[in-house]
């Protein structure tokens, strides 16, 4: 079975990293291969998630029960001061720094990567000092701005570390990521996970409220030190570089990196902002429900995204250039999403009660209603993502920055309003309904740049994913709760068997992992070997 991850001995020169990385999109590559491909990297870095979604079962249930609610809230504030402020300080180059590496190994010139190594490191590690004592000097007017006082100063002062740690880990990432490393990403996943996790729930438990900012700096110190030390397993030649050469390659990341920049600044300050809203209009403890409920929505889909991000989109800059192919990969990579991801969002929508109280506590029950909500909109993430994809892949700055800035004011005008009328559940329909918006909004401006159109497997599927989730959801709202339950247990069967069935179609036996092989090997319509063995 092809191996997406390079080893050390191949990125000496970059040379022979870049041949392996080009010829894995190279046009013609068999459907089967493809579909194998996105499958091993959504298990990849999905397991990961999974196993990083059970370490957090056990932090944020821990967390829940020595916080509260309340203190709940207050952790989401904080985490939601330190993405705003890592946002700022990153100027995009993690998200930019993955397209600019993918270009450079594409390109098959070893001195080009060797330079956009170099400086893709060095930028990270002087961005997150300057973010870090940018919010030191921010920290009283940020206090007064969040808890409407300045009792808060000095631990939003302390959320610096976090913000310089995050940075400098971020563009390590986008070095291991744009290389195409899943094994290292899924390893800074789990690995990082677990020492957070243990970091954390000893300093709660320790220092309760106090320990809150410690814990998220904790965290980001463990990946930080992850990230660190598998990047620098990439060995690649040290360039002379002249001031012309470090301007071309700063400028390139940071001209695709302003727009990544304006989006995260709007994403994280519209998240920071409905939160204040709740806060103000409702409570302080409403913002802990509504966090918790965000957080619960964001597991299981978040794999599926995760993966995306991981190989799908430095595979698509790849092959950008090639239409045909582009709008190939898309549909297959929507493809696996939406059956990967259609049977954990109806068991999320099914079991919310059980999940919520699982993952929490009793006092988290009034979180159902507006997880239900959320899960709707992270469903149509699923959709979206993909498409959105070739936008970033074109490096189409201006139109990214439009559509993200539409989709923030929609957002940001539902969430006021609607919170206003109908407390936390109105931040989760605020939710769905600007990302249905936002939907409808990605898919002519790809049609206009690809001419990209989804195929009748795709159209079918989704109509069947949508109306099953559709039918779970709104059946909480029209039956009694023993048929609306048992609806939803048998959609999920249901589900859950096409979806193995479908992906067991997609591929043969020697593009599927080997664990997942032996997993689906009793199923009576488990891929089968090719004839002629794997390629």
């Amino acid at each position: 079975m092809a191996t997406l991850s390079t080893p050390d001995s191949a990125l000496q020169g970059g040379v022979t990293l870049a041949a392996a990385a080009a010829g894995s999109t190279a046009p013609g590559r068999s459907a089967a291969h493809s579909y194998g491909q996105i499958l091993r990297s959504s298990v990849l870095i999905g397991g990961s998630s999974l196993l990083e979604i059970a370490i957090g079962i056990v932090r944020t249930k821990a967390n829940a029960l020595l916080l509260g609610p309340a203190g709940f809230g207050l952790m989401g504030l904080y985490l939601s001061i330190l993405n705003l402020a890592q946002s700022v300080a990153g100027m995009g180059v993690n998200s930019s720094g993955v397209r600019q590496i993918a270009a450079a190994v594409g390109s098959g010139d070893s001195g080009r990567i060797a330079r956009t190594t170099v400086v893709l490191r060095r930028a990270s590690v002087g961005l997150g000092l300057l973010g870090g004592v940018l919010l030191i000097v921010l920290a009283r007017p940020i206090s007064r701005l969040s808890f409407g006082s300045y009792e808060f100063a000095g631990p939003v002062a302390l959320l610096s570390l976090a913000v310089l740690f995050r940075v400098v880990s971020d563009g390590q990432r986008a070095l291991i990521q744009g290389l195409r490393r899943l094994d290292d990403l899924a390893t800074i996943t789990v690995v990082g996970g677990a020492i957070g996790t243990v970091a954390s729930v000893a300093l709660v438990w320790a220092l309760r409220e106090r320990g809150v900012v410690l814990t998220l700096v904790a965290i980001n110190a463990a990946t930080l030190l992850l990230s660190w030390r598998l990047s620098r397993q990439v060995k690649v030649e040290r360039p002379q570089l002249t001031t012309a050469q470090v301007g071309q390659e700063v400028g390139a990341l940071l001209q695709l990196g302003f727009a990544f920049l304006a989006s995260g600044m709007l994403t994280m300050g519209a998240a920071y902002a409905i939160r204040i809203v709740i806060v103000r209009e409702v409570s302080l403890t409403a913002a802990g429900l509504y966090q918790s409920a965000w957080t619960l929505a964001g597991l299981y889909v978040g794999f599926v995204l995760r993966a995306m991000g991981a190989d799908f989109y430095p595979r698509l800059t790849a092959a950008i250039r090639d239409r045909g192919e582009c709008n190939r990969l898309v549909n297959e990579q929507a493809e696996v999403s939406l059956l990967l991801a259609g049977p954990g969002i109806i068991a999320t929508l099914a079991f919310a009660p059980l999940v919520v109280t699982l993952f929490y506590s009793s006092a988290f029950q009034q979180a159902v209603e507006v997880l239900r909500w959320i899960v709707l909109g992270a469903t149509l993430q699923v959709i979206t993502w993909p498409i959105g994809y070739i936008v970033v892949a074109e490096g189409r700055q201006g139109i990214f920055f439009l559509i993200e800035l539409a989709y923030t004011v929609a957002y940001l005008a539902l969430g006021f309003g609607l919170v206003r009328a109908l407390g936390i559940d109105g931040a989760g329909v605020a939710f769905f309904i600007s990302y249905l918006f936002h939907c409808l909004l990605v898919y002519p401006v790809v049609r206009r740049l690809t001419g990209f159109r989804w195929s009748a497997v795709n159209l079918r599927l989704g109509i069947a994913s949508l109306g099953a989730i559709g039918l779970v959801f709104c059946s909480y709202y029209v039956l009694p709760f023993w048929a609306s339950t048992t609806l939803g247990c048998l959609a999920v069967l249901l589900s859950s068997l096409h979806s193995a069935r479908a992906l067991a179609r997609l591929v043969s036996a020697d593009r599927v992992p080997d664990r997942v092989r032996r997993w689906l090997a009793w199923l009576p319509f488990a891929p089968r070997r090719a004839n002629g063995g794997g390629q």
